[in-house]
């Protein structure tokens, strides 16, 4: 499509007359598409069936005669005070039971029937007017999906669903009885009707029916989503349809949403330091975290995906982060398109002047007027847009795969045994250690085919329905290589312990050639552990191990069970089968993944400096992007086989620099 950079324009922020100078300054920037009016319902419908398009096709008219593309949100997001007013029990209940208000976003419930008639009604209106419009190339469903609802919503309309939900699931209440565990604190239902959204409660919740109220809240977000595309796709077939997507966010099941998209596309702010995402930190070096949501993105439909908000400049509500220093915002886009992006869009155009987000800067500061960060990214774009036009598509190579669970996942954040564990960060360990060793990996759902990689990787495979049990055992016996870790197969599909064998339990017992009688939560404490004489950080949790047909490859080196193995190998079939018994420290998990490399021969693109990332995409060639995360400039060793893409390119890679190298495939 030919759509490589863009922009997030909100053209109702701004006087008309200041259109056609954005839109003149875009063109000299190189950008090729927008996203408009994803919360622009109350502009665009002010009143019931009072439909006022007319601004919005003046914008869509003027980025058409620039020759630049459009996308366009449906605003679901944000209702307007109009509808609040009218039909107030569409905004959502809390966990704690109350309603939450107007004056945000995201003050809707999904599942409100009122709601969806609304939304029937401009969503038609909408697709109805621009769907045939030659230079709308796409919609996006809704905003971030997940975002401001994690403890939302708990209401009636919701709980009816629930119960609906769960009847279909169970059929009949006896079933849902024995699948939960109901005989535990009388908690017995004689009806379908007596289940309620499990709201605050005076001690404790059931594990089992929480695992199940998280699995369809992430339903209902899907069916709320396949909703507005079903009108979409009849009004406007042709057009894609995409979903901003927000890396490890928890509400929502990707793998499960992306089956309506044509293609996946992300948000992402590296320098955002918001404190639930973990992601990035000033002082330390975290770009393999960003590296890991991009990598889940690309691995949720196995193809490329667009970024659909990339960070411009600083961003913050009322609390900002720092300034992008010189080169790091291009820096941080080519990273994206490194690892799958074949469009990036940023957001936003320009600093609003108004409301929650007059701090979360843009690639024009609140004057309008260029300055650095328009000036950088022109540079930025015109050396990027040849090469992405060469790599639309192209995916790396990767013959390491983790498993990422939604439901190991949701059952963490129920039980999560060791205060400070989190499951995305336990699995990021993983991927880190691969990551430090320039080695492709992708993420996949453990519902897609194994049998493509060499090595699988599935952390913490706490809840372990027997279809995945059988899955992971074929997948060894003929011939993979699969690393399973602490507290896996302790749990049923339906969040009950499993009794049928010692852990980790089931057929995994004898894959694994293991026995687990006792485990020791680390609280407060680390443990030691010695592989090849040298020691090396635990952190969580020690599995105690016993050995039967498996062996050890290291041992705990400190508590009372020191000795005992810490990481074992077996045979089975024709594969192997590795077990890891804790979390492993920095230094372990690089230990993990260097046995892994060597005895898998996985192929690596050589040792880096600190910070400096080789990442590649595979197309007729391989396009081979070495990436500075750094204020420093950087020697990187170049093999001799590696042709530079860009004229000048040396093995000295400058700040937060960015070059790029082409290799015959197969060498």
């Amino acid at each position: 499509m030919n759509n490589y950079f863009g922009v997030d324009y909100y053209p109702e922020h701004w006087p008309k007359k200041r259109w056609e100078t954005d839109i003149k300054l875009m063109q000299e920037l190189g950008i090729d598409v927008v996203r408009m009016a994803e919360f622009s319902w109350s502009k665009l419908e002010p009143s019931e069936g009072n439909f006022n398009f007319g601004w919005l096709d003046e914008v869509i008219e003027l980025l058409t005669e620039a020759g630049i593309k459009i996308i366009l949100g449906t605003p679901t997001a944000a209702a307007p005070a109009w509808i609040i007013n009218k039909n107030p029990e569409i905004q959502p209940i809390d966990y704690e039971g109350r309603r939450r208000h107007f004056g945000g976003r995201h003050h809707n419930c999904q599942s409100n029937l009122t709601y969806r008639n609304h939304i029937q009604r401009y969503v038609t209106a909408f697709a109805a007017h621009f769907g045939n419009h030659p230079n709308v190339i796409g919609w996006q469903i809704d905003n971030e999906f997940g975002n401001s609802h994690n403890e939302l919503c708990y209401c009636s309309s919701c709980e009816s669903f629930y119960r609906e939900w769960l009847r279909e699931k169970y059929g009949d209440i006896e079933t849902l009885n024995q699948k939960w565990g109901t005989v535990f604190w009388s908690q017995d239902y004689s009806d379908f009707s007596h289940i309620q959204a499990p709201k605050l409660s005076a001690a404790g919740e059931n594990p089992s029916a929480v695992l199940d109220w998280k699995r369809f809240c992430s339903d209902l977000i899907v069916d709320f989503h396949k909703f507005q595309s079903r009108i979409l796709r009849a009004a406007a077939p042709g057009k894609f349809i995409t979903h901003n997507l927000m890396g490890f966010y928890n509400k929502a099941n990707y793998f499960d949403l992306s089956d309506d998209l044509e293609f996946v596309s992300h948000d992402q702010y590296p320098g955002d330091q918001h404190p639930g995402l973990k992601i990035y930190d000033r002082h330390g070096f975290k770009a393999h975290k960003i590296a890991a949501a991009l990598d889940l993105m690309r691995g949720i439909k196995q193809k490329s995906f667009w970024m659909m908000e990339q960070q411009s400049n600083i961003p913050g509500w009322g609390v900002m982060a720092r300034t992008p220093r010189p080169g790091e915002i291009g820096m941080w886009a080519m990273q994206c398109v490194a690892h799958g992006a074949d469009t990036v869009v940023f957001f936003r155009w320009r600093t609003c002047t108004v409301g929650t987000e007059q701090y979360w800067h843009g690639i024009l500061p609140h004057s309008g007027i260029p300055g650095r960060i328009y000036y950088e990214l022109k540079e930025t774009i015109g050396r990027a847009k040849p090469l992405m036009a060469e790599i639309q598509g192209t995916l790396p190579n990767a013959r390491v795969a983790i498993v990422y669970s939604y439901d190991q996942m949701y059952a963490f954040e129920i039980q999560p045994h060791h205060p400070d564990l989190w499951y995305a960060e336990h699995v990021v360990k993983y991927y880190t250690a691969f990551f430090n060793r320039n080695v492709a990996v992708d993420f996949i759902s453990d519902k897609m085919d194994f049998t493509k990689y060499d090595l699988v990787i599935a952390p913490l495979q706490y809840v372990m329905p027997s279809v995945l049990e059988e899955k992971y055992v074929d997948y060894v016996k003929n011939g993979g290589n699969l690393l399973l870790d602490m507290r896996a197969g302790v749990k049923d599909e339906t969040n009950i312990c499993r009794v049928d064998a010692p852990l980790p339990a089931g057929k995994l017992v004898e894959l694994l050639g293991i026995e687990i009688h006792e485990y020791d939560c680390l609280r407060d404490t680390t443990v030691d552990v010695v592989w090849d004489g040298v020691k090396h950080k635990c952190e969580m949790w020690s599995d105690i191990i016993t050995t039967k047909t498996a062996k050890a490859l290291c041992s705990f080196d400190s508590e009372f069970y020191a000795g005992y193995p810490a990481v074992t190998l077996n045979s089975y079939g024709e594969g192997l089968a590795y077990y890891v018994g804790t979390q492993p420290g920095e230094s372990f998990a690089a230990k993990i993944a260097d046995e892994l490399i060597r005895r898998h021969n996985l192929e690596t693109f050589g040792s880096t400096p600190e910070a400096v990332e080789i990442v590649h995409r595979a197309g007729d060639d391989d396009y081979i992007f070495v990436i500075n995360h750094t204020a420093e400039t950087k020697h990187v060793d170049i093999p001799s086989d590696w042709k530079s893409y860009y004229q000048g390119q040396t093995d000295k890679i400058k700040p937060f620099g960015w070059d790029v190298y082409t290799r015959k495939r197969g060498v």
